[in-house]
């Protein structure tokens, strides 16, 4: 077994669901893992990382739709708002989703299903550069 060690920065422009399937297959690839298990961590408060479908970017916009209709900004009773409106909000969205995911390698591929793709969920208003923390039990 191997353990490996990489991480990816995603530059956002604001709130929204970045795809990162690719950056992450490019990862994989330079490792040449046949079999193993991915780990993706992301270390902030106001983002997150999600697995979803990835063909149909109406998917991807209702999914933002849900998480501004579960947390909206602007509520009078949000106190944490040291940084705008979206403070809060943005940490509430984080806690709905998840800060690490967990994926098989099987063949060399990652075992997502047909239509998953994996996301930055971007909660805050304003761009921010996010790092993604990729680790790989490598079996073989």
């Amino acid at each position: 077994m191997e353990w490996l060690k990489a991480e990816i920065v995603v530059e956002t422009a604001g709130k929204g669901f970045y795809p990162i399937t690719r950056e992450i297959r490019e990862v994989m690839g330079n490792w040449q893992v046949r079999e193993g298990l991915l780990h993706l961590f992301i270390p902030h408060t106001s983002a997150s990382l999600v697995i979803n479908e990835s063909y149909d970017p109406s998917a991807r916009q209702d999914l933002e739709t849900f998480l501004d209709r579960l947390a909206p900004e602007g509520e009078v009773w949000h106190r944490h708002t040291a940084e705008g409106r979206d403070d809060s909000p943005s940490h509430m969205r984080a806690v709905l989703t998840t800060t690490s995911l967990s994926i098989p390698v099987d063949g060399g591929n990652l075992s997502l299903g047909t239509w998953q793709g994996v996301y930055l969920a971007e909660h805050r208003a304003r761009s921010h550069r996010r790092r993604v923390l990729i680790r790989c039990l490598k079996a073989e």
